[in-house]
């Protein structure tokens, strides 16, 4: 679903919500919003469709990250010279073998944060400009099984700087993830 107008009326409501501790001033004649549900498969779409979009950089924050699709388009955006990094809940991604770990043996920086009982941001940042966030775990159970949102904020650069923000400090706050394999 593609909304237009009035996306300033939209997000300074979201802004302006006591719950909210950040401001950012929206100046965006370019944004669009795209929203997606699951199980009906838009959430996924709208998620792979902002990965796809990227040129320049991708940043990953997720809870739970098993998703196949997912982590495909992300090694796929690597290779094509975007740069990849993704932040993940430890204890949520503590399996032997999940797609955190197939990121990171593909050569993507992956962190992995215990700091907090639960990292429970579930978004992404693309090019200082986008940002897709929603209820949606990076899983097959988000994609097939739960009842999901995503919303993507195309062109925004001021709401894209704040979730950035919010990144670059769990980032810090993370561990890398080492893997024992080694290309050859």
């Amino acid at each position: 679903m593609l909304i237009r107008k009035p996306i300033a009326m939209l997000l300074a409501t979201m802004l302006l919500m006591p719950s909210v501790s950040t401001f950012a001033t929206l100046n965006a004649p370019q944004a669009e919003i795209t929203i997606g549900f699951s199980p009906s498969g838009t959430a996924l779409s709208n998620i792979l469709h902002v990965i796809n979009s990227a040129q320049q950089e991708i940043n990953v924050a997720a809870y739970s990250f098993t998703s196949k699709e997912i982590a495909l388009a992300l090694r796929t955006a690597q290779q094509r010279g975007v740069r990849v990094q993704v932040l993940a809940d430890k204890k949520a991604n503590s399996d032997k073998y999940t797609a955190v770990t197939f990121l990171a043996n593909s050569g993507i920086a992956v962190r992995l944060s215990d700091k907090y009982a639960i990292m429970h941001n579930k978004f992404i940042v693309t090019d200082g400009q986008t940002v897709e966030t929603g209820s949606y775990n990076f899983s097959a159970s988000a994609d097939k099984r739960n009842a999901e949102n995503t919303l993507v904020l195309w062109n925004m650069p001021a709401v894209a700087a704040q979730y950035q923000q919010e990144f670059d400090r769990l980032w810090q706050e993370g561990q890398p993830l080492i893997t024992s394999w080694k290309s050859i």
